[in-house]
């Protein structure tokens, strides 16, 4: 997969560490910052990967902040981008599953390494069931 990752400064190291996870499976990752801890505003990071995903440029998109709240609504504001708050396996695994979730978010004080990790594998391996949910996502991309 193509992936494109972000952060601002409170999901850095997490980024850097899931960007080499997803390296090591295979995938293709492009990093759109931020680069270090230092203090950012984070959409300045987040809304252009969600772009991105929304181009069809990448397959998919990862971003992280603090607690990825603030992110997962930046990423949300961009047509056709889909973008779960994901804390926990169920949780990632049910975004794919029944929202086709094309953008994952993730608090780096919200969970340890481990978890982040799981979560973001979960997603990549888990498919869109499609069928009863198509048309519920239709109704999020029409507006209803």
């Amino acid at each position: 997969m193509k992936i494109a990752i972000g952060s601002d400064h409170a999901g850095f190291q997490y980024k850097e560490k899931i960007r080499a996870f997803l390296e090591e499976l295979g995938h293709s990752v492009t990093d759109f910052g931020t680069h270090s801890e230092e203090a950012v505003d984070y959409p300045l990071f987040i809304r252009p990967v969600a772009e991105a995903v929304a181009r069809h440029e990448f397959d998919g998109g990862v971003v992280l902040g603090g607690s990825g709240n603030g992110e997962a609504i930046t990423a949300n504001r961009v047509k056709g981008i889909r973008c779960a708050v994901c804390w926990n396996a169920e949780s990632a695994r049910l975004a794919r599953q029944h929202n086709n979730a094309n953008v994952i978010s993730l608090g780096q004080r919200m969970m340890s390494l481990e978890t982040a990790l799981e979560i973001v594998r979960i997603w990549i391996e888990t498919p869109f069931e499609g069928e009863r949910h198509e048309g519920r996502i239709e109704l999020i991309d029409t507006g209803g």
